[in-house]
C-alpha cells in the first residue's frame, strides 16, 4: 500500500492542493493577486524544466520529419478538434476549460518520460515538447477568438496581442534563456540537478494548482451553483476519450508513414499529452474553471501509464 502512495504522490498531493485550494477560496484568491507572483510561478517553472531539454536529442529528431511532424499535428490541430464537439456535451464553462486544455502545448517533462518508459524514441517527444510550446504564442491566441466568436458580449477574453506578449514572455522567453544557458556551460549543472529541477517544477506545479482551485471556486459562488458531480463525471470521461482518440489516431497515421515502432509510440504520447502548468495559468487568465484542464492532466497520467507498461511489456517479449 505504502508503495502505491509512494508511486502517486503527485496525484494525490494535487488532489490536495485543489481541495484546499477550494476550501480556503478567500484567503488563497488574496495571495494568487499579488502582481506578478504567478507570472513569476509560470516563469520559473517553464525554466526548470526547459533547462534539462538536452539539445542533442532534439537535433536527432529533426532528421525524421515525418513522425515530429505528425506527433507536432495531433497536438496543435487534431486534439483541439476531437474537443469541439464537447460543446454540445458539457456544460459551458466546463466547455471552455476542456477547450483551452485542447489547445495548450505538449507537457515538458512526462511526453519523454513516458515515451522513454513505453520503450519509444524520446527525441520525437522532445522535439513536440520544443515545437509547441513555442508554437503556442500563436496556437491559444487563435484558439481563444474561435472560442470568444461564440461568446456573449457580457464575456470577455485577453485580447490576441496580450495573450502572445504573455505568452512570449512566460513560456518562450524561459525555454529560450535555459536552452541558452545549456549552450554556454550550464549543460552539466543541469544533469547533475535535473532531479532538484523537477521536484521545482513539481511544487510550481501544485502551487498552481492551489491558485486555480480558487479561482474556480470563487467562479462557482458567482453563480446559482457549482459544479455537479454529473458535470464532473462528463469532463472526465470526455477528457479520457480525446485524449485517448488522439492517441490512436497519432499511433495509425505514424504506422501508415511506415516509421518505426519507436517513433510510433513517442507520435501518439507526445501527440497526445497537454501540459497543466500553461493550462492552468490560461484557464485562470480567462476566468474558465481549471477543473477540466486538470481532469485531463491526471487521465492522461493514468491512461499512458496503463499504455506504457503493456508497450514496454510487449517490447521485452
Amino acid at each position: 500500500m505504502w508503495a502505491k502512495l509512494r508511486k502517486h504522490w503527485f496525484l494525490i498531493t494535487l488532489a490536495a492542493c485543489f481541495m484546499g485550494g477550494y476550501g480556503l477560496a478567500g484567503p488563497v484568491d488574496q495571495v494568487a493577486n499579488v502582481p506578478y507572483l504567478r507570472e513569476f510561478v509560470v516563469f520559473a517553472v517553464m525554466w526548470a524544466m526547459g533547462v534539462t531539454l538536452r539539445a542533442d536529442s532534439i537535433r536527432q529528431s529533426v532528421g525524421k520529419p515525418r513522425a515530429a511532424l505528425v506527433a507536432i499535428t495531433s497536438s496543435v490541430l487534431l486534439v483541439p478538434l476531437l474537443t469541439l464537439p464537447t460543446m454540445w456535451l458539457l456544460p459551458v464553462d466546463l466547455f471552455r476549460g476542456l477547450f483551452i486544455a485542447s489547445l495548450v502545448p505538449c507537457t515538458l517533462a512526462s511526453a519523454s518520460v513516458w515515451t522513454r518508459k513505453a520503450g519509444g524514441d524520446d527525441s520525437i517527444a522532445m522535439l513536440t515538447t520544443v515545437v509547441t510550446n513555442l508554437a503556442c504564442v500563436a496556437v491559444i491566441p487563435v484558439g481563444l477568438s474561435v472560442l470568444s466568436s461564440g461568446m456573449d458580449a457580457s464575456d470577455s477574453l485577453p485580447s490576441p496581442g496580450s495573450q502572445i506578449g504573455k505568452l512570449g514572455g512566460l513560456i518562450v522567453a524561459p525555454l529560450v534563456i535555459a536552452q541558452v544557458m545549456r549552450a554556454t556551460g550550464w549543460a552539466s549543472w543541469a544533469d547533475r540537478h535535473k532531479v532538484k529541477l523537477a521536484w521545482l517544477g513539481q511544487v510550481g506545479v501544485l502551487v498552481m494548482v492551489v491558485f486555480g482551485s480558487a479561482q474556480s471556486a470563487i467562479a462557482a459562488g458567482s453563480r446559482v451553483s457549482g459544479i455537479s458531480i454529473g458535470g464532473f463525471i462528463a469532463v472526465v470521461l470526455l477528457a479520457s476519450v480525446i485524449h485517448t482518440l488522439a492517441l490512436v489516431i497519432a499511433l495509425g497515421s505514424s504506422r501508415i508513414l511506415g516509421v518505426s515502432r519507436g517513433q510510433q509510440i513517442a507520435c501518439g504520447i507526445s501527440g497526445s499529452q497537454k501540459t497543466l502548468m500553461v493550462g492552468l495559468e490560461i484557464a485562470i487568465d480567462c476566468g474558465f474553471s481549471v477543473v477540466p484542464m486538470l481532469a485531463y492532466h491526471v487521465c492522461q497520467l493514468l491512461i499512458d501509464t496503463v499504455i506504457a507498461d503493456r508497450w514496454r511489456a510487449k517490447t521485452k517479449t
